[in-house]
């Protein structure tokens, strides 16, 4: 099994591993394999049954850290993950009990390892570049030459151990050897020295479990033997000037030509295109202007090569076949293309318009889908000038859209398991407006605020000039008038509504000389000074708040002596009082609105994923604060695309509300549930002692879906796929966690499918 040694690799093995152990759970339990060669020989689709094995062989190499263990026995090698292997050292035989998996090539996911003793290795056999490229040696010990062409100390991910990475170049192309144990000086003395180099075969992949590039996995520098020390250190090479440095440029390249044929899904000419054929998809860099159409079954001949971990085909040549068969793009969210399984295929992906930009090359929208940003790019023909272009197709800001076009990198020289992406559109045709922007977006809450601000101070205005033209010979005219200020600035800076309702009460009993002033809200709290007991020796003076539209907001009260008159004074004090009482109101009521839309889903009324993203880091402190755990939950409801065919929307959102409701009866105080976007959601368990703590929880979410979902016309019943990570178990960051949840949440998913659920999961009448 050829693991590679990048992120993308890990993400391939990850899902394969879960769902191995779920399969193999549901079904009868066969004769395990008791021999690696026996597992050698299966193809990838038998592996993914999960049939156990159990045999014995020697480590050839081991990294606790990353988890990577390979063993042989015989000229059989193969690749074991375990989730807490022990520690191991080559040439130890060990005993492995698990089941078998599928990747690149079958491997085996460990339930046991048990070490038997220490013997020797096997003896490495001899290999070249060709033998590494096609796999012909995957997860075998082999020793080969090669030339030292750089030492990258430390290029180990996620691990603090010494070691790193050695790029020889060989007879027919580059390998790159993977040191476990090793000083940076030492790997940095064998540059440009040819040497021997004995390790476990195997690779770098795409996401699409295609090889990229052949690597060694190598323990130690002591596997490492100098055939022909250097001629001299690089350092000491004599300074070329700049603009001389091709004079010692050289290639003997002896790749051969292939030829491949696909239909055209993507055509820039003079640059590249895209064939795909199935699930198979290739970038073909030509500089040919041939005419194209897309649809069109195409051939095109070149050289294969793998620049940063991308398969492609470049010089090439095309010719179309005349035969038209589309592709029809297969619909994606932005979490399946970061995963980089659909690089260069013809995939559609809705978002909405963050920004627009016509730029020289290109015009270009920004897209915002479930909190991530991709750009669409619409790439102007070679050569053409931005005065005789047609205008961008100009979509206003907000709107939802759908996209089809071609995924690619957003950028290559990060391809290691960065995950970023593109979409390459073909035409302004491949834009599809499905909704206009909402109303609810930062623009008009700028208007809003801006609204609120005029009235803020048309308001302060008009009470300051009614309070100096009626206050002007009282003493005490500085002193109200710098309280009301306060107020409104209290107003304006969204201070509590108690304390600014108390304020403006205090400020009413200033003005009508020391009587006792109080607000009541309705079906709300009484603010003030309300004397103990009002009775028939006092006169009780009311001004209702008056709402801008609806019943009026509460009132506000005085109390005078009975035998005092009533003056225009006390009208004039309440009437202000109701008025700043009315802004404090509903200013406070729309600023906690505004903030409720911007943290809670509109539509089922639980977190979204914003704050569902604060909830896990401030889950994550909690916990690194009382070194304690924490259950994260990603939720898909299975097959609710069904439910809006058959149904239409508008019972798709009452499903999505009645589920919400379901699995929040389910949670306990304290719990989080968010709809993360579309049917998905998430849940973070902050109080549970342990992983079973966590599943039983999980049982309960997935038995709230047993009875059928009913309303007038229609019954639906449902299902749903929960994935489950730990912290710090499964990750200690957020994405972490979310990717690992995710990822389990993918494995039980297809688990069901594998099974045969989703025939009980159909929505009927």
């Amino acid at each position: 099994m050829a693991s590679g040694f990048s992120l993308i690799t890990r993400l391939l093995i990850a899902p394969a591993i879960f769902f191995s152990v779920i399969a193999a759970a549901g079904a009868a339990t066969p004769d395990p394999l008791t021999s690696l060669q026996s597992i050698h020989e299966l193809t990838n689709a038998q592996a993914a049954e999960g049939l156990p094995a159990w045999f014995e062989a020697t480590v050839t190499y081991s990294d606790a850290q990353r988890r990577d263990l390979f063993v042989q026995d015989g000229p059989a090698g193969i690749y074991v993950w375990e989730n807490t292997p022990p520690a191991l050292a080559p040439g130890d035989r060990v005993r492995i009990k698990g089941i078998t998996a599928s990747s690149f090539r079958p491997y085996i996911y460990a339930s046991e390892i048990t070490l038997l003793g220490h013997g020797t290795l096997p003896k490495p056999q001899p290999a070249d570049f060709d033998s590494l490229v096609r796999a012909q040696f995957d997860s075998v010990l082999v020793t080969m030459r090669g030339i030292v062409r750089a030492a990258n100390p430390g290029a180990q991910r996620e691990t603090d151990a010494p070691g790193g990475s050695l790029i020889l170049l060989t007879d027919g192309g580059y390998v790159t050897a993977v040191v476990h144990n090793g000083s940076a000086s030492d790997m940095e003395k064998l540059l440009d020295a040819e040497v021997s180099v004995t390790g476990v075969a195997g690779g770098s992949f795409d996401g699409k479990k295609q090889q990229t590039g052949a690597a060694l996995h190598v323990f130690s520098l002591q596997d490492i033997e100098v055939v022909k020390p250097a001629a001299r250190s690089p350092w000491s090479l004599p300074v070329t000037p700049m603009d001389e440095v091709l004079g010692s440029y050289h290639v003997q390249n002896q790749t051969g030509r292939v030829l491949v044929a696909g239909v055209v899904t993507y055509y820039e000419p003079g640059t590249a295109l895209v064939l795909q054929s199935g699930t198979k998809s290739l970038w073909i860099a030509t500089r040919s202007f041939a005419p194209l159409r897309l649809g069109d079954w195409a051939e095109a001949t070149g050289f294969p090569s793998a620049d940063y971990d991308f398969l492609d085909l470049s010089t090439s040549e095309i010719r179309d076949l005349g035969r038209n068969s589309g592709v029809n793009p297969q619909p994606v969210t932005w979490r399946q293309l970061t995963s980089n399984k659909h690089l260069f295929d013809l995939v559609a992906i809705e978002g909405e318009v963050a920004v627009e930009a016509r730029e020289a090359a290109q015009d270009e929208y920004v897209l915002a889908s479930g909190g991530y940003k991709f750009s669409a790019i619409l790439r102007h023909p070679a050569h053409a000038q931005t005065n005789t272009l047609a205008p961008m197709k100009s979509i206003p800001l907000g709107s939802r859209i759908r996209v089809t076009g071609i995924c690619v990198p957003d950028n290559p020289h990060l391809s290691h398991g960065n995950g970023d992406f593109n979409i390459l559109l073909r035409s302004p045709d491949d834009i599809t407006v499905l909704a206009g922007p909402s109303q609810f977006n930062a623009r008009n809450g700028v208007l809003v605020a801006g609204c609120l601000l005029v009235i803020v101070l048309a308001l302060g205005m008009r009470a300051w000039y009614l309070e100096r033209k009626s206050r002007r010979q009282i003493g005490s005219l500085a002193y109200v008038e710098q309280r009301r200020g306060r107020i409104l600035e209290d107003i304006n800076h969204s201070k509590p509504l108690a304390g600014i309702l108390e304020r403006i009460s205090e400020l009413v009993s200033v003005r009508l000389n020391g009587a006792p002033c109080w607000c009541q809200i309705t079906k709300g709290a009484m603010l003030g000074n309300r004397p103990a007991q009002p009775d028939s020796s006092l006169r009780i003076v009311k001004q209702s708040i008056a709402a801008r539209s609806g019943p009026a907001l509460g009132a506000i009260y005085a109390a005078f002596d009975a035998r005092t008159k009533s003056s225009p004074i006390e009208k004039e004090a309440l009437k202000m009082a109701a008025e700043l009482a009315t802004l404090a109101i509903e200013t406070s009521r729309l600023y906690s609105d505004l903030v409720h839309r911007s943290e809670f889903d509109l539509l089922t009324d639980i977190h979204n994923r914003f704050s569902f993203e604060k909830q896990i880091e401030t889950a994550i402190e909690a916990a690194r604060q009382s070194a304690g755990i924490f259950g994260l939950l990603y939720i898909d409801l299975n097959d609710f695309k069904l439910v809006n065919d058959n149904f239409g929307h508008h019972t798709g959102d009452l499903y999505l509300q009645e589920a919400a409701m379901r699995m929040k009866g389910q949670l306990r105080p304290g719990d989080v549930l968010a709809r993360l976007g579309g049917d998905e959601f998430g849940v973070i368990l902050p109080d549970v002692r342990d992983r079973a703590d966590v599943e039983e929880i999980t049982l309960r979410l997935e038995h709230c879906f047993e009875k059928s979902f009913s309303w007038d016309d229609c019954s639906v019943r449902g299902t749903a796929s929960i994935g489950i990570a730990m912290y710090p178990a499964d990750g200690i960051t957020r994405d972490g966690l979310l990717r690992a949840a995710d990822a389990a949440m993918y494995i039980t998913k297809q688990t069901r499918r594998q099974a045969g659920v989703t025939a009980s999961d159909q929505p009927v009448r």
